[in-house]
């Protein structure tokens, strides 16, 4: 019986756990941990803690993996086969080398395009008409191992990262199944990246979410469903961050980039070639709601520049 360990943290990882759980043994699970969240700052388990309570499966989080204790525990599991899927550290040489069938990666794009720690989102901020998921054998580097398999997923127009990640999760876990029995039956022949051909896609950061209006409004409503539900995407409204979730285009040359306005009774920001319409948003503090019922305590809206 092939032993293996699954990697993971995010919402990504639990479709792909709980798919390899129902066709695998798993050995372990290792996932970060727990972290304040929230106002109250409550200590909260990462989703794929939960999924693995439930399963009953064991679960190690350590909050450094390259540490010589880390190290040792998952070589005390002696595993066959590491599978990881948005776990959020880097695996080292050791690691890599540990388990005798390698360590192989679920990774939300087609690679070589878009390697690193945001691949979704990436995607959808430069207006990709498609994505993916590639199964690879890792290596030292970020996202340039050996490709085992890929498949396409056409990015619907409305798609934001939250519907986005959850099509590449089941997708992920579909062609993670379809893959490990001619991989563990040595197969594949795995396939080199072109690295000419590479793109990549850096770890978000909250300030990320700032909008600048001196950019395209296309390229603005795509970092509103780019970046939703995190980091989110905020103008500052009364020096409070506005929390923009939903967003439509309207295309005008002659917009004044920054100029707030209301078109068709919903409040609009203007950009370097058309006005951004809030559909929805989120004042600080304050609950989600649709652009018209926010303009109904914000009168000077329309009275200046953002």
């Amino acid at each position: 019986m092939t032993k293996i360990i699954f990697m993971g943290s995010a919402d990504f990882s639990l479709p792909i756990l709980r798919k390899l759980a129902e066709n695998y043994s798993i050995t372990a699970v290792v996932t970060q941990p727990d972290r304040p969240s929230g106002r109250g700052q409550t200590l909260t388990p990462p989703p794929v803690k939960i999924l693995a309570q439930e399963l009953g499966l064991e679960c190690f989080q350590p909050p450094k993996l390259r540490a010589p204790e880390s190290f040792a525990k998952l070589s005390a599991w002696n595993p066959d086969l590491i599978v990881v899927a948005a776990y959020g550290q880097i695996l080292r040489q050791n690691v890599l080398d540990l388990p005798p069938l390698g360590c192989i990666n679920v990774h939300a794009s087609l690679l070589p395009r878009w390697r690193g720690a945001a691949p979704i989102q990436a995607a959808l901020l430069h207006g990709d008409k498609i994505s993916g998921i590639t199964i690879m054998k890792m290596d030292a580097g970020i996202d340039t191992g050996e490709i085992l398999s890929q498949r396409e997923l056409e990015i619907f127009a409305n798609d934001n990262a939250q519907s986005l990640t959850i099509r590449l999760a089941k997708l992920g876990a579909d062609l993670l199944i379809e893959t490990l029995p001619r991989y563990l039956r040595g197969e594949i022949i795995p396939i080199a990246q072109d690295s000419s051909l590479a793109t990549y896609a850096p770890m978000l950061k909250k300030e990320d979410g700032l909008l600048d209006f001196s950019r395209s409004v296309f390229e603005l409503e795509r970092h509103v469903r780019a970046f939703y539900p995190w980091p989110g995407s905020y103008i500052l409204w009364n020096e409070q961050p506005l929390r923009i979730t939903q967003a439509q285009v309207e295309p005008d040359p002659n917009a004044t980039p920054g100029k707030r306005v209301v078109i068709n009774k919903k409040p609009a920001l203007g950009a370097r070639d058309g006005w951004l319409v809030i559909e929805q948003l989120q004042p600080a503090g304050k609950k989600v709601m649709t652009g018209d019922v926010f303009l109904r305590g914000a009168r000077n809206w329309d009275s200046g520049l953002s």
